[in-house]
């Protein structure tokens, strides 16, 4: 007999290993995606060829690519550090919403400087993530299931001021608010639409970096992460840090919502954030929860968006097909943990054989 495959787990991981994973999950996810393409009428690397001439092939492209990159950078950063510690924080899309409601009623309210107008966005979507975190640590609720309906809480809340109270009228009938004054708004860069949200998009990746790697607390939460209950035995408190490290989460993801519309956008609008707190999941399990990395994940996710926007004018796809392709990113990329974690060896002959005699 040739011998048996046994799965078991790896004890250790050549560095090479995680590179290798990740290039072959992305590679095998434009492939299917091209085989998507191709079943749409259109050649997979002429659409290719259109993503990255409209990202990169240019100024312009490349600074539209900048923007899409910083509000996916900060909201990856919010997620990868709850997944750290092991919790699925899958809400960040409603908490990008809960800052920018924050940040529109701070303005509207209370018109003042683009710190107060932060600052209101974070302890908004800060609060609103820790009442999933206290959920979660008082009674086990499951984080996924509660941070996933308070985003559809938070979808329509924004919807009704936007549409209610807090429409612009001479908005001609759109559903936006009136635009914000210039104290409340990030000032741009370099003559282009890049904003001063891109320095927390530098800062804090290596805030994340150096806390986690060199800081006692960093080492808790990743302990945390890997077992709570050896983390219990060790005195490390998991109920505390579960409502802290979801309140940090959400309020990370409120800054994001914040410079997309003081940076961007000027006032809010249904439909403002182009579902960056759901992209931003892909980020991080792309980067594997390295702060880091996720600049560069982030940037090149800002570059199948940009160049998906081309599709949709040059070739006349819609942008859902984008989203394809980043929903095969995701699958390959989890796909691939399983070969980092795990590995697949053949059983020799000759135990084999010992394990027939044995039956016999």
């Amino acid at each position: 007999m040739r011998g048996l495959l046994k799965v078991e787990p790896r004890l250790s991981s050549p560095w090479w290993l995680g590179a290798v994973i990740t290039f072959s999950s992305i590679a095998s996810a434009l492939a299917l995606g091209g085989v998507f393409l191709a079943f749409m009428g259109v050649s997979p690397l002429e659409a290719y060829a259109v993503i990255l001439r409209s990202a990169l092939g240019d100024g312009y492209g490349v600074s539209e690519t900048v923007v899409k990159a910083i509000p996916l950078t900060i909201a990856g950063i919010a997620v990868m550090l709850a997944f750290t510690m092991g919790l699925w924080n899958i809400g960040a899309e409603g908490q990008i919403f809960i800052g920018a409601i924050a940040s529109a009623a701070m303005v509207r309210y209370f018109p003042s400087e683009s710190r107060a107008v932060a600052l209101s966005s974070m302890l908004a979507a800060g609060l609103w993530a820790a009442f999933a975190g206290y959920l979660k640590a008082r009674w086990n609720i499951n984080e996924i299931i509660t941070t996933l309906m308070l985003t559809y809480v938070a979808m329509n809340l924004l919807n009704y001021f936007v549409y209610g109270p807090w429409r612009d009228p001479a908005g001609l009938g759109f559903p936006i608010t009136a635009p914000f004054p210039d104290s409340a708004r990030l000032p741009t860069l370099w003559g282009t639409r890049i904003h001063l949200g891109i320095v927390l998009a530098v800062v804090l990746p290596c805030v994340a970096w150096v806390v986690l790697r060199f800081s006692r607390w960093g080492y808790e939460l990743r302990v945390m992460g890997e077992n709570p209950r050896a983390a219990g035995f060790a005195g490390m408190n998991y109920t505390r840090n579960v409502a802290l490290v979801m309140f940090l989460s959400g309020a990370i993801a409120g800054i994001a919502g914040m410079c997309e519309l003081s940076g961007l956008q000027g006032r809010l609008q249904h439909g403002f954030s182009g579902g960056y707190g759901n992209t931003a999941i892909i980020v991080a399990w792309l980067a594997r929860l390295n702060p880091l990395a996720i600049v560069l994940v982030s940037f090149l996710m800002g570059v199948l968006l940009v160049g998906g926007e081309s599709l949709q004018v040059i070739m006349r796809l819609p942008l859902s097909s984008v989203m394809v392709l980043q929903g095969l990113i995701l699958f390959f990329i989890l796909g691939g943990e399983f070969f980092r974690k795990y590995r697949i060896r053949r059983v020799g002959a000759a135990i084999t054989g010992d394990m027939e005699r044995e039956e016999r």
